[in-house]
């Protein structure tokens, strides 16, 4: 491609409401422009870098036996009335009615279209396995769209979907799958981990997410360096400690704490370690008033929490109804003398600790010195209800856990039979009895990878892209081309040869300043270089640059062909 026949926009500074870099850069480089709240055009530059993503993606869904369809975007309101989901999926959906004032949603995912399909098309067993998938545009009303195509409105997703005959064939699918997305992963270039996770909104039972590592990314991830075992934090469980619980060595003592109200501030006071303290969190589920305990250092898991029996629809107590079961204001709350109404919840930990302290139930005290079974009863319940820190052991037994960040880019789940029931998708087995398919989905957020690949790779510069997501893989840059011919002929016959050569190349032969040229091919991130100029050709040297090289080098003329071709992995 010549650049004086492409469309390069940057610019110098990104608009302020932009925060992540990968926001920032993509609005610099010109790779997309706002429409509006959560909604992006793709211009040619970004529209190169994202066809480039679904090309992989089709390739090896294609190669996984996936068979591509293209859905409605538009779908019925009866539908998802059929699974429940219309009412309970939330301000998330987008709801649109029609001129005859039929409802439909503009689908942010597609489980019940392709539900209908299976059932109105398929029949014996026979038909089975099958695994449809699409690349289509998705909408979600995000409360609150933020970080460009990160958490934008509308985005670019590939879902599939398979039906099967049982659990095992589901299993093998599913195994496939987790393959295609790893296959996907390495090839755009990209650092990543798959990671076992909550099947959250979507349903089902097993379910891994797969995570771009950025430490911008919002998911915190529990790995263990020696074995394979990495999670979601929402998800990793927090293993017992391997110690039981000491023997009392001290007396309890109220202890007074007249501004401190946070674990951190009375452990300062008292010139304890925070560990040795103990936070009472009041929840309310099933109708029922609730304390949770957790040490001073360790975080709430909302999603372990609402796993727990009769607490799917648990929600935070307010403070009037802290102070109806308790007789005390936040901030001062505990277990001890907790009346017969309110239910202790101790998470692992806590239940193992002792000389603990903790709210007294009394503004402006604590206690010190609480044990288990001599100044409170044991816990009504003992649960993992914390997120995992790292040093905590890994749960397969591998070593301990450490954490890092990322930004989930897929996600699979084995749905089972939740919407095939609901929505009565049966096929006949080889016995001619009625039996309900078996469903698995697999996600990937292609538009979503454009922007984790970014917040991946990024300098001062600009962009660094991987080699198979670049809009172009090598950029020729000649100076004065405009005012030289040996210059103006080198660099065209560098390009033909190039192109030839099955490279994705990128002439800049618009007369632009070295300075500018340079500046620009950084800012997009192509991830090779040539420099041409009258100085070098006089000695039938080039420069070559790679993006992540410090400096140029000097590469004979008639050398440098060989050495893009081996830095692309093409054919010498």
């Amino acid at each position: 491609m010549r650049a004086s026949q492409f469309f390069i926009a940057t610019q110098k500074e990104a608009p302020t409401e932009a925060e992540l870099p990968s926001h920032k850069l993509m609005l610099r480089a010109g790779l997309i422009k706002r429409l509006g709240s959560g909604l992006y055009s793709w211009m040619p530059l970004g529209l190169r870098v994202l066809r480039k993503v679904e090309a992989v993606v089709r390739d090896e869904m294609n190669k996984a036996g996936a068979l591509e369809l293209l859905m409605p975007a538009v779908q019925p309101k009866e539908l998802w009335e059929e699974t429940g989901r219309w009412a309970v999926f939330g301000p998330q959906m987008l709801k649109i009615r029609d001129r005859h004032e039929r409802d439909f949603c503009f689908g942010p995912t597609h489980e019940e279209v392709i539900t209908d399909i299976a059932r109105k098309e398929i029949r014996s067993y026979k038909q089975l396995p099958l695994n449809f998938y699409q690349i289509q545009t998705k909408f979600r009303d995000e409360i609150r769209p933020r970080f460009g195509v990160m958490r934008a409105r509308e985005f670019v997703m590939k879902d599939a979907y398979s039906f099967h005959t049982s659990l095992a064939s589901l299993e093998q699918t599913y195994q496939q799958m987790y393959q295609a997305y790893s296959n996907v992963f390495n090839r755009l270039g990209l650092k990543f981990r798959a990671v076992r996770a909550d099947t959250g909104a979507i349903g089902g039972e097993g379910s891994h997410e797969f995570h771009v590592l950025a430490d911008s990314g919002e998911d915190a991830l529990a790995y263990c360096e020696n074995s394979d075992f990495a999670a979601n934090v929402e998800l990793a469980e927090a293993l017992p400690p391997a110690a039981g619980r000491q023997a009392p060595q001290e007396t309890m003592r109220e202890v007074e704490t007249p501004k401190q109200t946070t674990c951190e501030d009375v452990a300062a006071l008292l010139g304890i370690d925070l560990q040795q303290t103990v936070k009472a969190i009041a929840l309310v589920a099933s109708g029922q008033f609730h304390l949770l305990l957790l040490r001073g250092d360790h975080s709430l898991n909302e999603v372990k929490v609402g796993k727990l029996e009769g607490f799917a629809d648990f929600r935070f107590a307010t403070e009037e109804e802290i102070r109806a079961n308790l007789d005390c204001p936040p901030g001062f709350i505990g277990p001890v003398g907790a009346g017969a109404q309110v239910r202790i919840i101790a998470d692992r930990t806590v239940a193992a600790m002792s000389d603990f302290v903790c709210g007294a139930n009394k503004p402006k005290y604590h206690l010190a010195g609480v044990n288990f079974g001599r100044d409170l009863q044991e816990p009504a319940l003992v649960a993992d209800i914390r997120n995992v820190v790292a040093g905590d052991a890994s749960p397969d037994g591998g070593g301990t856990l450490a954490l890092c960040r990322g930004i989930e880019v897929g996600h699979i789940f084995q749905l089972r039979t939740k919407y095939a029931q609901a929505m009565n998708a049966t096929y006949l087995d080889e016995n001619g009895q009625t039996q309900v398919m078996e469903m698995g989905c697999y996600g990937i957020g292609v538009s979503r990878i454009v922007g984790a690949a970014i917040e991946q790779g990024n300098d001062a510069r600009g962009i660094v892209f991987p080699t198979a997501m670049a809009p172009f893989e090598v950029a020729i840059a000649p100076i004065g081309m405009d005012k030289s011919e040996a210059v103006k002929a080198a660099a065209v016959d560098l390009y033909e040869q190039l192109k030839a050569a099955g490279a994705d190349v990128l002439l800049d032969d618009r007369g632009e300043r070295p300075g500018v040229m340079f500046a620009e091919m950084e800012l997009i991130g192509i991830p090779h270089r040539i420099v041409i100029g009258d100085r070098g050709l006089k000695e039938q040297q080039v420069e070559y640059q790679a993006r992540t090289d410090s400096e140029a080098r000097s590469v004979p003329l008639n050398e440098v062909v060989n050495l893009i071709k081996q830095q692309l992995g093409l054919h010498i």
